[in-house]
């Protein structure tokens, strides 16, 4: 389905997460390709954001979750092609081996150890809110090369990006 530039495609994205160890997908596809992402997919029709996370975190990982967490928002805008809402969850789950993924390679990551690795720049904001247990909205905006621009936190009024 071809999607017009500019109209937003609904995701739901799942932190899994044991204490602050992350199980993060290296993603073989575009968007964020070679990335260290958290797993999750796009929204089908007449499915709810909870349903989706629940079908994807499977579909992407063979794990089963029941109760994931909401944490929140995360708008992203630009002049491309790469505008997303996303609905982000968490979950704790056992400090399993690592599934393997058509997706990409999961990993399990030390929350310290991620800002070496190539991620997206708004997931480190990510990790901080759900590792301090606090909900968010996050609204991001993207010059056309992809290179943000603004970054605010909508519930506290804070600017993310310096």
């Amino acid at each position: 389905m071809k999607i017009s530039k500019g109209i937003k495609k609904i995701a739901t994205l799942c932190v899994l997460k044991n204490k602050n160890k992350f199980l993060l997908l290296k993603r073989f596809n575009h968007p964020n390709k070679g990335k260290y992402v958290p797993v999750g997919g796009r929204i089908q029709a007449f499915e709810s954001p909870y349903d989706c996370i629940i079908r994807e975190t499977f579909e992407e990982t063979g794990i089963k979750i029941n109760n994931p967490k909401f944490y929140g928002l995360i708008t992203e805008t630009s002049p491309t092609h790469y505008n997303w809402i996303s609905y982000v969850y968490s979950k704790e789950i056992d400090l399993i081996n690592e599934p393997k993924s058509d997706e990409g390679e999961l990993k399990w990551i030390d929350y310290k150890k991620i800002s070496k690795l190539p991620t997206p720049k708004t997931d480190d904001i990510i990790y901080k809110y759900i590792l301090q247990k606090k909900k968010f909205i996050i609204s991001v905006e993207y010059n056309d090369k992809i290179e943000i621009i603004s970054m605010k936190e909508e519930i506290e009024n804070r600017n993310l990006f310096h």
